[in-house]
């Protein structure tokens, strides 16, 4: 089953207060958004797939390099990961082993480990990024007005991201 059939959406038009014509909610239309989006975005997974097996890696392996712009605490990779910290020892182990990432002891503590990427490591992840940045024909598909609203909505959204 594929996933936007297992999110169930309302989409009957409310009576708004003081309003004597009918649209639907904010809150449904936020949903439907919200929906839509994931629909999208999920529906490119496979090709998502298709680049990191290119590298001979795994997702959570591309996330942590992805979030490596400056040294992190393992602890901190962890949370981003939303994972054990074990786990984040074996993706490291996995990274440290091919070159692209090292651990170092932290200047104010010894005991905690930054990882950092090499230069090796910044080169796969900039050729990763840019092979997903190469928009899929449902985008390329929109017209440019339509792909400029898109962008300029998607932009806005991303703004609130270092709020949340």
């Amino acid at each position: 089953m594929e996933y936007h059939r297992l999110v169930t959406i309302s989409t009957t038009p409310e009576k708004r207060p003081g309003k004597g014509r009918r649209s639907t909610s904010r809150q449904d239309l936020a949903s439907e958004t919200w929906s839509l989006l994931q629909r999208v975005t999920f529906s490119q997974r496979p090709r998502f797939m298709s680049v990191v097996r290119e590298f001979d890696l795994v997702p959570p392996q591309v996330i942590a390099l992805q979030a490596l712009d400056e040294p992190k605490p393992m602890g901190e990779l962890a949370k981003h990961l939303a994972c054990d910290n074990s786990n984040v020892t074996w993706i490291t182990d996995r990274l440290e082993e091919r070159g692209l990432v090292e651990r170092r002891a932290a200047e104010r503590d010894r005991r905690v480990k930054l990882l950092v990427l090499t230069p090796r490591g910044r080169q796969v992840r900039d050729k990763i990024e840019a092979r997903l940045s190469e928009p899929p024909s449902l985008i390329t598909s929109l017209s440019l007005e339509d792909q400029r609203t898109l962008r300029d909505v998607l932009r806005r959204a991303a703004e609130h991201l270092d709020q949340a």
